[in-house]
């Protein structure tokens, strides 16, 4: 079930549980990779932990498109480990499990969770915690390291509606301290039930979400229909932005050649900025087949034209 006003918990483990971010240079690339979803997606992530074999994320969707995010997060990342492991073959569990949250009461209780669990698998103390590389608390802890998709007003509100300023985030810092040890007050958060089931939230919440599922039957193929729908005018919106800014028009996509180095630009720039396939690319760029797009746009990825770049504003948000 897919909102504009969507707060979601996404987790998934390696295949068969499989150690998959064995190393920080697997964790890094990771990373990177929700990085670039979240910038193609519009996605506000307020919590992430990685472990050995599974990740953690807590997430607002303004663009109602976890499912299309997901779909690229994952194939993406899995392509790009297998390639740089020289291995095939299904990375994760499965698809991902996704909890709907409630933003009011769930989600400052789940970024909490997400920031204790390598204490919960003594990994290290609450007070390590701070310097723990693969969760999002460095992160809460020194603004300078923060992305522009990383939002983490939520647990430093929930934790006693703290400020974002070094006191504050001292204090969600003694806050976590007096959680790990208050197994009561774990207990009424519902840190139990925050990977099982399907929802987050009190009784009224998980009610108002079972009668928005119920109002959803039936309207399952008309809905997806809309929702791409949704997706390609979006699409169509960002390519007709890009030809401006290259003083082009949709006749010279038709005219000129599949491989003409502005088109393997526009392609490798959509495909930067958004979930745009490599089939509605090949068709709408009139590149040719999906595979040939991929070849193409990876290409000049790798060896850009500068001035192509420029025009097309080639930036990125992300710090390691």
């Amino acid at each position: 079930m897919e909102s504009e006003t969507g707060v979601y918990h996404v987790l998934n483990r390696g295949n068969y549980r499989t150690d998959i971010f064995r190393s920080d240079k697997t964790k890094t690339a990771f990373l990177m990779c929700l990085g670039e979803a979240c910038e193609k997606t519009g996605w506000e992530v307020h919590a992430w932990c990685l472990m050995s074999n599974h990740y953690h994320l807590a997430l607002s969707t303004p663009n109602a498109n976890l499912v299309d995010g997901m779909r690229w997060l994952q194939g993406t990342f899995s392509t790009r480990f297998n390639r740089m492991r020289r291995e095939a073959g299904h990375l994760f569990q499965g698809r991902y499990k996704s909890l709907v949250v409630d933003p009011e009461g769930g989600l400052g209780p789940l970024c909490h969770y997400i920031h204790l669990n390598p204490v919960r698998a003594k990994l290290c103390p609450v007070s390590g915690l701070s310097d723990y590389r693969w969760t999002s608390l460095p992160w809460l802890m020194e603004t300078k390291r923060r992305p522009g998709w990383y939002q983490p007003q939520p647990a430093l509100a929930h934790a006693g509606a703290l400020a974002d300023t070094p006191a504050g985030r001292r204090k969600y810092l003694a806050y976590l301290d007096w959680l790990a040890e208050d197994e009561a007050e774990r207990k009424k958060q519902r840190f139990t039930e925050m990977s099982k089931g399907w929802i987050i939230g009190t009784s009224d919440f998980a009610k108002t979400m079972i009668k928005e599922q119920q109002e959803l039957v039936g309207r399952g193929r008309r809905m997806a229909a809309a929702t791409q729908a949704t997706r390609e005018a979006l699409w169509e919106e960002e390519l007709t932005s890009l030809l401006a800014k290259l003083r082009r028009t949709p006749a010279d996509l038709v005219q000129a050649s599949k491989s003409a180095d502005w088109k393997r630009a526009l392609a490798a720039t959509l495909k930067a900025r958004t979930t745009a396939t490599n089939r509605w690319l090949g068709e709408t760029l009139h590149m040719g087949g999906l595979h040939e797009v991929s070849r193409q746009a990876s290409a000049w990825q790798r060896q850009p034209d500068p001035a192509l770049q420029k025009k097309l504003g080639w930036t990125t948000n992300y710090k390691a």
